[in-house]
């Protein structure tokens, strides 16, 4: 495994444990050039998740895609990384289908954004659903203070 902080080809396991949910096995390793630790996880992949792209094209689901766009979303937010890396990591395992609409995809990260943080949740919403005018951001603004005040 190659060191996120070095680039190093080469490191060893300190420790290997189950994930949470018992689907994926959790590795903390340590660099052998650097000494820095970070943490890895494997899992099985016996058919990867196809997401549909708006063109029809399909590719494979990519975690890390997810992972980047909530991170981005999160910036100085009160968000744990770790919640943010559960919900990516775990996301193919909750999908029940070979394919998915990538469209899916970003309602389900705002459902899952919506009660974490008002904030990341509407820079999520802003790219994902490509607001085009201020007005149209403002409604997406007043809808949310609607739904806190029910």
């Amino acid at each position: 495994m190659r060191c996120p902080y070095c680039s190093a080809p080469d490191s060893k396991v300190v420790n290997s444990r189950p994930g949470d949910d018992g689907s994926a096995i959790r590795r903390r390793r340590e660099c052998l050039s650097c000494a820095r630790r970070f943490t890895t996880y494997e899992r099985a992949q016996l058919e990867p998740l196809m997401v549909v792209k708006r063109g029809g094209v399909r590719q494979a689901f990519n975690p890390d895609k997810l992972l980047r766009g909530l991170t981005l979303a999160t910036e100085k937010r009160p968000v744990s990384a770790e919640t943010l890396r559960a919900f990516a990591y775990g996301f193919e395992d909750e999908v029940q289908a070979p394919e998915i609409d990538a469209r899916e995809i970003g309602k389900r990260a705002m459902t899952f954004l919506r009660p974490l943080d008002d904030v990341a949740y509407i820079r999520f919403a802003s790219v994902y659903r490509d607001f085009d005018s201020l007005e149209r951001f403002i409604e997406e603004i007043q809808g949310l203070k609607e739904q806190d005040d029910t």
